[in-house]
């Protein structure tokens, strides 16, 4: 049976662009004289000093699309690194495609055999290439081989959506992602820096699959979102509740947060710092990083005759000094 939360109180893409330095000659004028003034009667005519202008190193900047179609393997679409294959014909592709392809080019089907493309490998290495993400603000250049790694954790990146219920393939930044939240899952957004949620589920002892329910709070003038999750842990029925903030890491450790439940004169409470979404709810809730209660404690708070679950879950979020 599910699960609910009840309140209380409550592309189209420009191209983007590289870099790399070519040497740049500049032509050396000779100097000219400069006429004598003749009110002085000076016969000698003075001359400005010779002034050599040295070779500069200007940036050539193509479109990204020129240099990706030659460092883009034709077998697998992505980038090529080292040692980048090259057939007698001439065409690259990567070395894990290769063994793919049974060692035969895929364009002129000539055998590939052992031929390692250094030219395109320096150039490569010349190259400085803006961040995939630089659309969405991130105005750092990188060299090639270190551009993946970059944007492997780049601050810019997409976020993906942190709701529990499907396996949504949705991504953006954070504005984006409460209106996604808010119109496409109907989540709730409350305003404010404390709550109060009541779980009610009428058969405790059924938690075949994981059940949740997604809360959004606007606090601070950042989102935050509240899990609360029943599943098993090993063989135990188990409730958690955790907070994770819609941001970076970085600025995640700003906060903190406290969540408690109890009755029957008894509480249990838990303090933390929110996680950034940047980690899965999966890999949140299976570190254990939250507010746990174990079946029978929280039928024990819930009271009555223990058959029905009734979990009031109150909490508060702070900014740290």
């Amino acid at each position: 049976m599910g699960m609910n939360f009840g309140e209380f109180g409550g592309k189209k893409q420009r191209k983007s662009s590289f870099s790399f330095p070519v040497s740049s000659c500049m032509d050396e004028s000779p100097s000219l004289p400069v006429g004598s003034d003749s009110s002085v009667g000076s016969s000698e005519p003075s001359f400005v000093a010779p002034q050599k202008t040295p070779n500069i190193r200007e940036p050539v900047v193509l479109p990204n699309s020129d240099i990706d179609g030659l460092l883009e393997c034709p077998v697998c679409s992505n980038s090529m690194y080292p040692p980048i294959q090259q057939c007698p014909s001439g065409h690259t592709l990567c070395f894990d495609c290769k063994s793919r392809v049974n060692n035969r080019c895929p364009i002129c089907r000539k055998e590939i055999g052992n031929i390692r493309c250094l030219a395109l490998e320096k150039l490569a290495a010349s190259l400085l290439l803006p961040c995939a993400y630089h659309q969405l603000g991130c105005e750092e250049m990188f060299p090639y081989y270190s551009k993946v790694k970059h944007e492997a954790r780049c601050v810019f990146r997409p976020y993906s959506c942190p709701h529990p219920g499907s396996d949504c393939s949705f991504t953006g930044d954070v504005p984006s992602l409460v209106e996604h939240l808010r119109l496409s899952h109907k989540v709730d957004l409350q305003n404010g820096c404390t709550f109060n949620h009541r779980y009610v589920k009428q058969d405790p002892c059924s938690v075949d699959n994981v059940s949740w329910t997604l809360t959004l709070f606007n606090c601070f003038g950042h989102f935050f979102c509240l899990h609360f999750e029943a599943f098993r842990l090993g063989a135990e029925p188990v409730y958690m509740a955790f907070l994770q903030f819609l941001g970076e890491d970085s600025d995640a450790r700003k906060f903190g947060y406290c969540l408690e439940v109890g009755g029957n004169g008894r509480k249990l409470t838990w303090h933390g710092v929110p996680r950034s979404i940047r980690d899965d709810h999966r890999k949140v809730r299976d570190s254990h990083d939250g507010l746990i209660i174990q079946r029978s404690l929280a039928l024990y708070f819930s009271g009555g005759d223990r058959k029905e679950l009734k979990l009031r879950v109150t909490g508060k979020i702070w900014k740290e000094i």
